[in-house]
């Protein structure tokens, strides 16, 4: 197949690239020299002037993972305009191109405050920042797309992640997963900050998982909306007694006052039924083994 991965050369966009290259697709990326730039893929870069769309003469499937991710992110225009409107023009342009194949990342951002385990179709979303609206927005979109066009004989798939970390996210800074930025402060030989008391949680997914479910979602037909998670959720203190047993140290950490109190989700984890059944997405790491399969990467990428 000849699929696109907009941003292809990110966290999560170069993990997949890496894979459908190695299962010789025909892989076209968006993205920047400057990131994770997989062997064996053809680079769209990003310029001034934006990405050269006529390059592109078809597409079978597109795996959207571009996007401003920044979840403290304040200018509400131009974060709809790359997450909402830009997506809307992309999804668009493809139709046009032949491609039949639409899996894009959206997030468990779009539930904010309300009460986990999260249940597609069943809780309720109530976004808590602009990047959480903006993600809600185009899968309203993506939605009408998908069912508008279904004589056409396309598929819209969207993934929530949850927290999604592991090898490759180094380049990320403070949009780095906790787990990265914990592990790295750890090795610096500082005390990671966190907030309150430490015993906020999150559905932590392994970034191989996170593949995984985009590889089952090219081979799903129809229109539809899935969790992106473990399914279980485990708390601050524990990610760091963790990182600290598997790095050898005991380094405890510091509590801090939360900034963002009010626009802050204390609590995520996915109820992965859905998936499991439909999708045929399991995951296969627990929190401990991909702690520890990613202090056994490293953390130098």
């Amino acid at each position: 197949m000849r699929i696109l991965v907009t941003g292809g050369t990110g966290f999560i966009g170069s993990t997949i690239s890496r894979q459908l290259a190695e299962q010789d697709h025909d892989v076209l990326i968006t993205g920047t020299q400057s990131e994770n730039v997989p062997p064996n893929v053809k680079l769209l870069p990003l310029h001034l002037t934006g990405i050269d769309w006529t390059a592109i003469e078809y597409v079978d499937a597109v795996f959207h993972e571009a996007a401003i991710n920044d979840t403290t992110f304040k200018d509400k225009r131009q974060m709809l305009r790359a997450n909402f409107y830009g997506a809307i023009t992309l999804f668009n342009l493809l139709l046009g191109k032949g491609c039949k194949k639409f899996i894009y990342a959206s997030s468990t951002a779009t539930y904010g405050d309300s009460p986990a385990p999260y249940i597609e179709g069943k809780t309720k979303l109530n976004p808590l920042n602009i990047y959480a609206e903006s993600k809600a927005l185009f899968e309203e979109f993506a939605e009408e797309f998908g069912n508008g066009n279904k004589g056409l004989g396309i598929s819209v798939v969207g993934l929530r992640y949850c927290n999604v970390y592991g090898p490759g996210e180094g380049h990320k800074g403070k949009r780095m997963s906790m787990i990265g930025q914990i592990a790295r402060t750890l090795i610096r030989g500082e005390r990671p900050k966190l907030f309150s008391d430490g015993e906020q949680k999150r559905d932590w997914i392994y970034v191989d998982d996170v593949v995984s479910a985009n590889l089952a979602a090219l081979n799903f037909e129809g229109t539809d909306i899935f969790n992106c998670g473990s399914g279980q959720a485990t708390s601050f203190n524990t990610i760091t007694e963790l990182l600290n047993k598997g790095l050898n140290l005991n380094i405890e950490p510091e509590y801090i006052s939360n900034p963002y109190e009010g626009a802050y989700q204390n609590h995520t984890e996915c109820d992965m039924s859905k998936a499991k059944k439909l999708l045929k997405f399991k995951p296969k790491f627990d929190i401990v083994k991909g702690i520890n399969n990613y202090i056994k990467q490293g953390f130098n990428k």
